[in-house]
């Protein structure tokens, strides 16, 4: 957890109770804190935020957009959590053929795996990318059969924006992680669920999740550029 000080930068601060609560959560869900990846996601914030929180000691962070991996990641040390990359899987949802075309993509690069999660949309809405339930084991054997550049880490969604179905929402995905681990071989323990943000990671917690992603939370609201007037 990180450390108090009588100088502590607001993000700072704010972190150290997100992982409280965490800590909290996860005992109440029968694990160790320590089971629970904090992913503090700093979309739309510049370096200068993102540094007050790696400097307090916090080292997972992610982002939705690659421009602001590209700008933000260069300039932080090479400690940071390779989880830093776990939310480019967001916006182009793995389907097949962009599986395919991701595999191809880090082999020309000559890196090692890319740890990705499967985005299962949960609650129906065709605002949110993911895909459907019925569909995320077939997806879940592919990447593992079929990419050897993609290592296949476990399953994530986003609950409803009003958050009066997270509950079936967060079950559901847990429902998936029980059939792909079946279909896999694998045991539950090695398939991450990634479910809960700012407003219900502790009751996503208590459902199992092991992954949780916070933004507003630690960084405060999001900065969108203002419009300019025509």
């Amino acid at each position: 957890m990180a450390a108090t000080s009588a100088m502590e930068s607001v993000p700072a601060t704010a972190l150290r109770s997100v992982l409280h609560r965490v800590a909290q959560a996860a005992e109440l869900s029968g694990r160790c804190p320590d089971q629970v990846k904090v992913v503090a996601v700093s979309k739309t914030k510049p370096v200068s935020v993102l540094r007050e929180v790696y400097d307090a000691g916090h080292r997972c962070f992610g982002e939705n957009y690659v421009q602001e991996i590209v700008e933000k990641a260069p300039q932080l040390l090479s400690q940071i959590s390779p989880w830093w990359r776990v939310l480019m899987m967001r916006r182009p949802y793995l389907y097949l053929q962009i599986a395919n075309h991701l595999d191809r993509a880090v082999g020309i690069l000559g890196r090692n795996p890319l740890k990705v999660l499967v985005q299962v949309n949960t609650s129906g809405e065709i605002s949110k990318f993911g895909v459907e339930p019925s569909g995320c084991v077939e997806l879940a054997k592919h990447v593992c059969l079929n990419c050897p550049n993609l290592e296949f880490c476990g399953l994530m969604t986003i609950g409803m924006l009003d958050y009066t179905s997270t509950p079936e929402n967060f079950k559901a995905l847990a429902n998936c992680r029980t059939e792909v681990c079946r279909t896999l071989g694998i045991k539950e323990e090695q398939c991450e669920l990634s479910m809960g943000m700012s407003a219900d990671f502790e009751q996503a917690i208590e459902m199992g999740s092991s992954i949780v992603r916070i933004g507003s939370t630690i960084f405060g609201a999001r900065e969108y550029p203002k419009k300019q007037p025509n």
